[in-house]
């Protein structure tokens, strides 16, 4: 039997070739061609007001954090069970983390749990759509606009995924998205800033280009320029951005292809609830396939199964630490439990998910779950 890895990167073949052409072109630097055509893709087919690429999606995030002009002091609502980089574009700003807990039904933010914590302090809430299944954001923006907060949407993973015929990312004040290698569509590192506030359009370009507003001088909108406000370089190569435009121009392939895969694994997996859990997608959200996970009994549980399946050769991955209990953070946090977020810590497994992986790949790695769990380890449990 063959190894599948946790993760592959797919080259969809024009990759190499558009790469070429942003070096042939002789501007290689940020806000080349493919730039261009990258932005105009994501405000057509998703209808973000404006769109710029970033190095990273960290750097969206903490370029949004620029914008809302977050203070030491000031107050981010946020769920514990995400990555780090969602709290550290906060805290770099000197603001203090309010953490929520999961749902019982996904890892997705609480929005029933997040009014009780808004004090006068709180600046901003930060949906993280986990696998890219949407927060419920009605109820969530309704409170966004009752209490005057900002909204910055966690849409790392959420790429071409909806919430109530609404693309993610085209909700909230800003949203940052990733084209990490381990995401739908990649560019190795890399992500984007969607804007859907016309006020934060220019600052956006300021703070991008090292707080110049050297965009408006090169459209000619300005005939010099200069350092406007306090900013940074989060501008991507030309060529991650002709990497990233190959694989745009297949993204229908590439999502039928993976909502094939996680369709099959929830098909094979069905009978093994309640032993587990598996993905939950409200009838409000729409499935992306970024990821297949489910949700163990407990830790002991996890681990046994993570070890059975590397004994056939088959990479399967833990996610998050809540951050909350991180080293960091603990003696920061009020001291609120958190059992949901806790609980996924412990518990959620997360299944090898890439475009070449194929069909009978996923019926091989279910078959093996569906064996561990009529085991003697399982029986014992």
């Amino acid at each position: 039997m063959r190894y599948i890895p946790f993760n592959k990167p797919y080259y969809t073949g024009n990759e190499t070739s558009y790469i070429q052409q942003a070096v042939q072109s002789g501007k290689i630097s940020g806000d080349g061609i493919f730039t261009e055509k990258c932005h105009k893709f994501f405000e057509e087919k998703y209808g973000f007001k404006k769109c710029l690429l970033t190095t990273s999606c960290t750097d969206a995030l903490e370029l949004a954090a620029l914008l809302i002009d977050i203070q030491p002091g000031d107050e981010v609502i946020l769920p514990s069970y995400t990555f780090v980089s969602t709290a550290n574009a906060f805290v770099l700003r000197g603001a203090k983390l309010v953490f929520v807990d999961s749902t019982k039904e996904n890892p997705d933010m609480d929005v029933k749990g997040i009014e009780p914590l808004i004090t006068d302090r709180t600046k901003a809430i930060v949906p993280v759509h986990y696998a890219g299944i949407a927060c419920d954001m009605d109820p969530l923006m309704t409170l966004a606009k009752k209490y005057n907060l900002y909204v910055i949407e966690d849409a790392a993973q959420a790429i071409d995924s909806y919430y109530k015929g609404r693309p993610l990312g085209s909700i909230g004040h800003l949203a940052a998205f990733s084209f990490h290698e381990t995401k739908n569509v990649i560019s190795g590192e890399g992500g984007m800033l969607a804007i859907n506030d016309d006020q934060f359009i220019n600052r956006a370009e300021i703070i991008r280009e090292k707080g110049t507003n050297r965009s408006q001088f090169f459209r000619g909108e300005v005939n010099k320029y200069g350092w406007v406000e306090p900013g940074s370089s989060f501008l991507p190569s030309d060529i991650i951005a002709a990497f990233l435009y190959a694989q745009l121009e297949n993204i229908e392939t590439i999502q039928s292809k993976r909502k094939q895969l996680w369709k099959c694994y929830n098909e094979n997996l069905l009978s093994l609830q309640p032993k587990i859990q598996l993905p939950f997608i409200p009838d409000y959200a729409t499935n992306n396939a970024h990821m297949f996970y489910i949700v163990c009994d407990g830790l002991e549980e996890r681990m046994a199964l993570i070890n059975y399946l590397k004994s056939h050769d088959i990479l399967s991955v833990f996610h998050y630490l809540s951050l909350h209990q991180s080293p960091y953070y603990e003696q920061k946090h009020d001291g609120r439990v958190l059992k949901n977020s806790d609980h996924y810590t412990d518990c959620l497994l997360r299944l090898p998910m890439y475009f070449e992986l194929e069909l009978s790949d996923v019926t091989r790695i279910c078959q093996l779950i569906i064996k561990f769990y009529s085991s003697e380890f399982a029986c014992d449990k």
